[in-house]
């Protein structure tokens, strides 16, 4: 059974920084894609990065291209999103997703507040 468990989120000033973790568990491929979406209330869900076990292959969106890096360890079965240089348009609730397309399975959300 495929559980994604995200770490707690936080509140920090712009420009600031922040980490989030993921614990992935229970794939069972012997690839897969693992990611980050984000949803700000009355904004439509966005892909913000993900990466490619099998390569490390990576994707961000423009909007996080240059201040955020994705990264997993396959050895602890985690996966971290590194958040540099945080603006007020990056405050959402972040997902930790998986699976063959990404979002196959969801982790149940952290928030992430920036804000002065």
């Amino acid at each position: 059974q495929v559980q994604l468990v995200e770490s707690e989120g936080g509140s920090v000033q712009p420009g600031g920084s922040l980490r989030l973790s993921c614990k992935a568990s229970g794939f069972t491929y012997s690839a897969y894609c693992l990611a980050w979406f984000r949803q700000a209330p009355g904004k439509e869900r966005e892909a913000v990065a993900s990466i490619w076990t099998g390569n490390g292959n990576t994707y961000y969106s423009e909007s996080v291209k240059g201040r955020f890096t994705i990264d997993h360890d396959n050895a602890k079965n985690m996966l971290y999103l590194e958040m540099n240089s945080l603006k007020s348009e990056d405050t959402a609730m972040y997902y930790c997703t998986g699976g063959e397309t990404c979002k196959d399975y969801w982790g149940q959300g952290t928030q992430v507040t920036v804000s002065s």
